[in-house]
């Protein structure tokens, strides 16, 4: 081991408070992919603040710049367990310009006001039917990642918990 490279990968490591820069692939059980970066534009989160799923994250804690993690996320570590089922909403109930289509997700409120994420899973001419469920709930996700650079995070970023684009001396 040469003199300093422990220090030198110190700073390539992946830990709270550090913006990581990931390349990755994410693939179902059956292999097929669901989602993936490319190599000249990797995935920036802020490493902590759960702005990845928290298994895939727990999973990067402690990895360095240049290393490739190939790993399985639960469910539970992921977009969670199933719960309940689709539910039917008048077509009338939504804006006349909303884009409609199986796939679109958006944001409701509850009677009290509160935020709460659905997902579209059909639509007919007089119903769209509306899911709570993350469309990845109850999926293991499997992960192919390439580490790709770390950083420490700005004041800034750290305040707001997610890493900023257009910084150019935040670039990795």
């Amino acid at each position: 081991m040469m003199e300093g490279s422990g220090d030198e990968r110190e700073m390539d490591k992946v830990r709270d408070g550090r913006v990581v820069s990931i390349a990755f692939v994410l693939r179902n059980a059956q292999g097929d992919i669901l989602d993936k970066t490319l190599p000249e534009a990797p995935l920036r989160y802020l490493h902590g603040r759960e702005n990845i799923v928290r298994g895939l994250e727990a999973r990067l804690a402690g990895l360095c710049v240049g290393d490739h993690l190939e790993t399985v996320v639960p469910p539970e570590e992921g977009y969670g367990l199933r719960d309940g089922e689709p539910q039917a909403v008048p077509r009338a109930a939504f804006p006349a310009e909303a884009m409609l289509q199986p796939g679109v997700g958006f944001v409701a409120r509850s009677e009290d006001g509160k935020p709460f994420p659905l997902w579209i899973v059909a639509v007919d001419d007089e119903t769209v039917m509306v899911d709570a469920n993350h469309p990845l709930s109850g999926q293991s996700l499997h992960f192919s990642v390439d580490v790709v650079a770390v950083r420490d995070a700005t004041a800034d970023e750290l305040q707001d918990g997610r890493p900023h684009s257009g910084c150019q001396a935040c670039m990795p």
